[in-house]
């Protein structure tokens, strides 16, 4: 844990509880490893506090420092269930589960910041050869939620080995998703922010239960069964594992697939993604609208796929056509709560976006996604709808405004008879780079503002200048081959490029993107000076 003063600490649950006004976030091995840890830490607050039921039992909790008191109760009375190493009902775990030939592997399969087949890139070289029990246990968790796909050995039992092996049945049920949650100040506001109310799709009916409140798991899946709500799916049970331990920690592990969950159409019950609609998937499945977890892209920032966090979600089967991407259900919630006025309009909070990407076939993790959108919580009011398309419409105005700079890096090479498309990805890279400061700061002071529309025009002002210097740069280094230029084909017949062709192209692009923000000329010497409420970004 991270407490507020920048220090850190290993805590037990209750601790964690009693602490979360203290604590500032949770921090893991990986930043998969937190998201999994506030999963679990949500279950243990909806079915501790059995609710909340509605908004207003979720205003009580909000206002009362000590909401969590009755989570140390709930945790001695079900003490057993969270023994990491009970002989009988292991947490998270099968007690006995085994191979047929007793084999006990690498803690390798579970420990997932070992990089697979080059060990030399990881501090824990060349292998896991032991984990003390705090961290075991948070791999555990992290395994149920993330563990890759691939072969695995059968366990004794599981009525899907074949020849000893289980062939693919997917990854852990995280490790589907696009995870995003709402993260405040401290853990106890990250906590109640992402406690959906049960009439909000919560869940709270008889069946949505945690892992430790259902039956201890056998070794095979449990044929048919589906989550009964976010309880039961923040616990999911998707592998089945043992750890072997020692007086000193564990030191091996048994691994076998456990119950599967495909992902379509779990966007009523999955709150902490956004989804997308698959046309394949509804030509494939036969159904008329079907609905797949969005995930990362590692190469996009956050704040470009802002219209996925914030957009209103239309409801298939009220009239409307089906939403091409809905937006998380726990930013759906936040939205309810600033709408109905519980949450002031300007309280600021991090949509933190985490996820895992996964290579060849879905049997290794290559990259872990992280980053975060601050914004205030006006831009998911349901009726006051100006600030959130002004917020949208300024990163179309980012997007359009870098590939006027992508265009005239590809112009450039062309007239130089260089290769193009290498030359306009390395120059929109530039262009996201140097805009990526000023949206977010710019995205944070929105709520701020009386006119969302004058602070659009100062982005696009702010955007302007930014792309015009890199452009201006791209220009002084273009080279001879390319002020000279070339004849070059066109749909239009043949044309002579050159870089002041190009540079001419560049400007009536630039303003065309950004709607020729500058409605008057700028005062001598100003042309780079930047609104006081926006920051200067340096090319």
């Amino acid at each position: 844990m991270l407490y507020l003063d920048g220090t850190q600490a290993e805590l037990s649950l209750r601790e964690v509880f009693a602490q979360a006004g203290r604590i500032r976030r949770l921090v893991g091995e990986l930043p998969t490893v937190e998201f999994a840890l506030l999963r679990l830490l949500l279950a243990v607050c909806h079915d501790a506090l059995d609710g909340p039921a509605d908004v207003d039992e979720w205003a009580d909790l909000w206002d009362d420092e000590h909401c969590f008191a009755p989570l140390a109760g709930y945790l001695d009375s079900r003490r057993t269930r969270f023994d990491l190493l009970h002989p009988l009902q292991p947490f998270m775990q099968v007690a006995g589960l085994r191979t047929a030939k007793d084999e006990v592997f690498s803690l390798n399969r579970i420990v997932a910041d070992v990089p697979n087949g080059e060990p030399f890139f990881s501090s824990r070289q060349p292998s896991v050869q032991r984990l003390p029990f705090a961290e075991a246990a948070r791999w555990l968790i992290h395994t149920h939620a993330y563990d890759t796909s691939g072969i695995k050995t059968g366990v004794t039992g599981d009525d899907r080995a074949k020849g000893g092996k289980v062939y693919p049945l997917g990854v852990g049920w995280a490790g589907t998703l696009g995870g995003v949650f709402a993260e405040g100040d401290t853990l106890r506001q990250t906590l109640l922010l992402n406690l959906i109310a049960d009439d909000a799709g919560g869940g709270g009916n008889d069946h949505d239960r945690p892992a430790w409140r259902h039956d201890p798991c056998g070794p095979s899946a449990v044929t048919g069964r589906r989550p009964g709500g976010v309880r039961d799916l923040y616990t999911w049970q998707s592998r089945r594992v043992r750890l072997h331990f020692d007086a000193d920690g564990v030191h091996g592990v048994v691994l076998g697939y456990g119950d599967p969950l495909p992902p379509y159409n779990q966007h009523r019950l999955e709150p902490m993604t956004a989804w997308r609609r698959s046309a394949a998937q509804e030509k494939k499945r036969g159904e008329a609208v079907v609905y797949l977890p969005r995930e990362h892209d590692p190469s996009r920032a956050a704040w470009r796929g802002l219209a996925a966090l914030i957009v209103d979600r239309v409801v298939p089967g009220q009239g409307a056509e089906a939403a091409p991407v809905l937006r998380p259900g726990v930013l759906e919630w936040v939205a309810r709560l600033v709408t109905e006025g519980v949450l002031p309009r300007g309280f600021l909070i991090r949509a933190r976006v985490v996820g895992a990407v996964y290579g060849t076939q879905q049997s290794v993790i290559d990259e872990v996604v992280d980053d975060h959108v601050a914004m205030a919580l006006v831009l998911l009011h349901r009726q006051d709808r100006d600030y959130a398309v002004q917020a949208i419409d300024a990163v179309s105005d980012a997007e359009k405004a870098v590939l006027a700079l992508g265009d005239l890096a590809s112009d450039l090479a062309r007239a130089a008879g260089s290769e193009a498309e290498s030359m306009k990805a390395t120059a929109q890279d530039r262009g996201f780079g140097a805009l990526d400061h000023a949206y977010r700061t710019w995205l944070q002071h929105l709520a701020a503002a009386d006119d969302p529309f004058d602070q659009r025009r100062l982005w696009q002002q702010q955007a302007h200048r930014t792309i015009r210097t890199l452009g201006e740069e791209l220009l002084r280094s273009a080279g001879e081959a390319a002020c000279e230029g070339r004849l070059i084909t066109t749909k239009a017949g043949t044309e002579w490029l050159n870089a002041a062709l190009a540079e001419t192209w560049f400007r009536a692009r630039l303003n065309k993107a950004l709607s020729h923000p500058f409605t008057s000329p700028e005062p001598s010497g100003e042309a780079d000076s930047v609104p006081a409420s926006l920051p200067k970004v340096s090319a």
